[in-house]
């Protein structure tokens, strides 16, 4: 029986061991493995074409700003119902669709629009997104457009909508401007609607858009609402709070925040 250091010193000497037989079948065995090829992509590399469903989804989403939905005078964030419905459709998730709800009685320049841009903060924070959507609603749509212009909202907003905002006034609003402060703000030539429309009416590279009616009871003179540098579409014979269910109307925010 060999011993341990024996049986090492009976195996032949190793250049004995590669032969010519021996050499050719490592050579065969190393030219059969693969090779990492730098031209192929990984998974996180596919070309769009190539990306899964999900994938896809999750790009899209990716590229979607959160949205933050501003209600209008007397109002609250349950208006939103059918057009939050009509975002989920598309593909939106809770987390990415925000309610600013807030007391409609106060001024759009000393209180509210504060508010607004401190809650654009919290939803950037929460959400990671550097910019957010705005879609406002009537008085709603002074509050929102005195942060994107006077508030620092130009550099945290990329799209605004104003669906049926007294955006020059409406003279409406003289039946309550005695008692209450948001109603004086939405009087023609109000200390509000006179600084939000001198000079440049939609400032900065956010992207403006009003949706408006001829049929609209509330905002008078019915073209207080188009501004200039915006899209402006009219939307046929609605009622002022028509705008927040209608298809239409839903249809074309949609595809302005995709723009």
């Amino acid at each position: 029986m060999l011993t341990a250091r024996q049986g090492l010193r009976a195996l032949p000497p190793l250049p004995a061991l590669l032969t010519l037989p021996v050499l050719l079948a490592l050579l065969t065995l190393c030219l059969a493995l693969p090779a990492a090829s730098p031209a192929q992509a990984s998974p996180a590399q596919a070309s769009p074409a190539e990306a899964s469903p999900a994938q896809a989804s999750a790009a899209r989403a990716a590229s979607r700003n959160p949205v933050v939905l501003v209600h209008g005078y007397n109002a609250d964030p349950g208006v939103w119902g059918a057009l939050r419905a009509d975002l989920r459709a598309a593909g939106y998730t809770d987390a990415e669709l925000f309610s600013f709800g807030y007391d409609t009685h106060r001024s759009v320049n000393e209180v509210l629009a504060g508010r607004l841009g401190a809650y654009v903060d919290q939803v950037r924070r929460e959400t990671g997104a550097a910019e957010v959507d705005v879609v406002s609603h009537s008085f709603g749509s002074l509050v929102s457009r005195w942060y994107v212009k006077f508030g620092g909202g130009a550099a945290a907003v990329d799209h605004w909508v104003s669906l049926a905002g007294p955006n020059r006034g409406t003279s409406t609003a003289w039946a309550c401007a005695l008692w209450d402060q948001a109603c004086r703000d939405m009087t023609p030539g109000s200390y509000v609607v006179k600084n939000l429309n001198s000079g440049d009416e939609t400032p900065g590279a956010v992207k403006y858009a009003t949706f408006w009616s001829h049929c609209d009871e509330v905002v008078n003179p019915d073209d207080s609402v188009p501004l200039n540098g915006a899209t402006n579409t009219p939307v046929g014979c609605l009622e002022h709070n028509d705008l927040l269910g209608d298809d239409g109307t839903s249809a074309g925010v949609r595809a302005f925040l995709g723009s």
